[in-house]
């Protein structure tokens, strides 16, 4: 006769390995975007899930007495899953702060859509540009195979028996997203100095010839500049994106 006192311990140890993938999967760059169906990150989290399961198996806490203990442990995992991909998730902000400042020095502020990366809010044109050829890159250049290393390598940084560290992921979100923006300025510091040379120049000219309408001019000037130089910089642009968000996922694998 077959025993099968082996399934509650096999269905707890993936329950909670699921908890902090699943989670984490949900708010993960590229991975958990709003725009893959719920089915497909559903499915992929528990395909991922079994993946995982011998290698972070011992790692998973004894087979509690009680309910409450499950449930303890259960939360603690979701709570870690979350911590981990809202790290990822602040790190690829960046974009929005350059596009904002891209568009605004480019006179194409007003020109909102739907940004499918951000939840289908409204942003502008711009920005949503920029965060969906990141998370394009991100596939193109295999980000997304680190992005899923960092998940296997978060049960060494964050072991389940642990209890969670709030004063380092305190530390480490500041330190994500004052990097997210000083990335954010950096892509979009050329048309920072095009904007100020831009307006101080068109200020000049209307100071020396008072009847030149210099709105009708400098407006369709600051739009074709503009967008020559997101074309010529595009590529130093994301690939200071890409090299951030590495080095993000190096931290989040404790590299």
């Amino acid at each position: 006769m077959v025993s099968l006192n082996w399934l509650p311990l096999t269905a707890y140890v993936y329950l909670v390995i699921f908890a902090r993938i699943g989670s984490m999967l949900m708010l993960i760059p590229a991975l958990g975007e709003a725009t893959i169906p719920a089915r497909m990150r559903l499915g992929f989290a528990l395909a991922f899930a079994a993946v995982l399961y011998p290698f972070v198996s011992d790692q998973i806490p004894a087979f509690p007495n009680e309910l409450l203990g499950i449930v303890a442990i259960v939360v603690h995992e979701v709570v870690v899953g979350l911590i981990l991909g809202g790290i990822a998730r602040l790190a690829v902000s960046g974009t929005q702060t350059a596009g904002a400042v891209i568009a605004q020095a480019s006179g194409l502020a007003l020109a909102q859509a739907a940004d499918p990366t951000n939840g289908g809010t409204q942003g502008v044109l711009i920005g949503a540009f920029l965060s969906m050829l990141g998370i394009t890159l991100i596939f193109a250049t295999d980000l997304h195979h680190v992005a899923l290393s960092a998940i296997h390598d978060s049960y060494m940084i964050m072991p389940p028996s642990e209890p969670l560290m709030f004063g380092d992921t305190a530390q480490t979100v500041i330190d994500v997203v004052s990097g997210a923006f000083v990335v954010g300025v950096q892509m979009s510091a050329p048309f920072i100095v095009f904007g100020l040379v831009f307006n101080l120049g068109m200020g000049i000219l209307s100071r020396l010839m008072p009847q030149l309408q210099v709105y009708f001019l400098a407006m369709p000037a600051t739009v074709g500049v503009g967008l020559i130089l997101m074309a010529l910089l595009i590529t130093m642009m994301m690939g200071l994106y890409l090299t951030h968000f590495e080095g993000v996922l190096a931290t989040l694998r404790g590299v």
